[in-house]
């Protein structure tokens, strides 16, 4: 990583995964290979070295070379100086870049393996079992997205990478399972923003004779555990704001966080007028009302949710495989999870009468909107018709949790690999 002549004497820092170390080169105390090797060093070349280690007047630790061998040749120099921010495209674009020149960098992906580790062994510990579920779909289903579309050519058969994969999951628990979790890649076709890439990992659970309040419980915990082994504490800074994990979380109905604005989320023009004024030029007459107070909710309160916040009781529209709330059909048992401003996480009781669901899923294929299912699944249905327990569901955002846990702006940064636009 530097190479500093002193006449005949050479030092020079070598760095690895472990750390640094200085050495020291002598021409004449090494072999005629090694020599040869010596003088057609660059910066960035991997090399190999054997020696004695002693301590500098300054007291650095290095070795004396007497061997010294080329790995790997640095056909390209690495930057001079890193830029950082100003040259974030470049950064994700070449990644191994960013991971040579920022130690920083490194730190993050370390933090979210452990997470990924510590969820596991929570988890597991309670007695859930890991499992897998297909990632190319005949019928996307388990969240309102718009999905990628594949094609098997021995089959001649349309597929879709998954949007989610809560169907299969919940279809483990009609077989028998009665706690499942999977840490999975799942895909939507949408736009690019610091929150979204169209790839990315979700921790999704099911716990068979649960419900939405078990998985308020179990998502507290989950969520508090992780952050104190990662971060020493129940406090994390991010973006300059201070986030306090103590427990119990506040709880908010979904109805409450609109009258606090002063809106009867049932008064549609009040609804668009509001809508308009937060979102001006936006076209909304192809939006439906719940679009409206989404687009509100995201710009009003959502920001203000800075402390975990669990949003609970959302309407049945917005939420076609939760439980209706006993005695109040349109409203269902269902929370979403916000940090720091952020969507973390969602969960509901599961609905499991098969001929609401059926009524459900026909609802949203009638509506034709591009981030809805075109057809029903029927084969989920069938399954729901075998008996599906009683149970509580869970889907964690893993990319914006490791965004919380390192002070990252955008998803980009704790994506090894995020999707970019093409050079040209």
């Amino acid at each position: 990583m530097a190479f500093r002549r002193h006449g005949r004497t050479a030092f020079l820092d070598l760095r690895d995964d472990s750390g640094k170390i200085q050495l020291y080169l002598k021409p004449e105390t090494l072999d005629a290979a090694s020599v040869f090797c010596y003088e057609n060093l660059d910066i960035g070349d991997i090399i190999g070295v054997r020696g004695d280690t002693f301590r500098t007047r300054t007291g650095e630790l290095t070795i004396a070379v007497q061997f010294l061998t080329i790995l790997a040749k640095s056909l390209r120099p690495l930057p001079e100086k890193w830029h950082g921010l100003k040259d974030v495209e470049t950064r994700f674009r070449y990644r191994e870049l960013d991971l040579i020149m920022n130690r920083e960098v490194k730190d993050v992906f370390r933090k979210r393996s452990r997470l990924l580790q510590l969820t596991r062994e929570f988890l597991t510990s309670r007695g859930f079992l890991e499992v897998e579920t297909p990632m190319m779909h005949p019928i996307p289903g388990g969240a309102e997205a718009r999905p990628f579309i594949t094609h098997h050519n021995a089959l001649n058969l349309d597929l879709y990478l998954r949007i989610a994969p809560e169907l299969y999951l919940k279809r483990l628990l009609v077989g028998g399972f009665e706690k499942v979790f999977e840490i999975n890649r799942s895909f939507r076709n949408e736009g690019i923003s610091p929150l979204h890439n169209p790839e990315f990992t979700m921790l999704e659970v099911y716990e068979a004779f649960s419900d939405c309040s078990g998985m308020m419980e179990l998502t507290e915990e989950l969520i508090s555990s992780c952050v104190k082994e990662l971060s020493g504490g129940v406090e994390i800074s991010y973006q300059n704001s201070v986030v306090n994990l103590a427990r119990p979380w506040k709880r908010v109905k979904w109805v409450e966080t609109f009258a606090q604005l002063g809106l009867n989320w049932q008064d549609e023009p009040a609804v668009r007028q509001m809508a308009r004024t937060v979102s001006p030029g936006e076209d909304d007459s192809g939006k439906s009302l719940f679009d409206c107070l989404d687009a509100i909710f995201k710009k009003l309160v959502q920001p203000g949710l800075i402390d975990p916040t669990f949003v609970i009781e959302y309407p049945r529209q917005v939420s076609p495989l939760a439980k209706s709330l006993p005695g109040n059909l349109e409203m269902t048992e269902r929370f979403e999870l916000f940090l720091a401003g952020l969507e973390v996480a969602n969960a509901y009781s599961e609905l499991n009468d098969p001929v609401e669901q059926k009524e459900r899923f026909e609802e949203e294929v009638k509506t034709q909107r591009p981030d809805r299912p075109k057809e029903v699944d029927y084969d989920y249905i069938t399954a729901l018709e075998y008996g599906l327990p009683p149970a509580g569901g869970l889907g964690i955002g893993i990319d914006r949790l490791v965004m919380l846990l390192t002070d990252s702006s955008s998803i980009r940064e704790v994506i090894l690999f995020p999707l970019l636009r093409p050079k040209s």
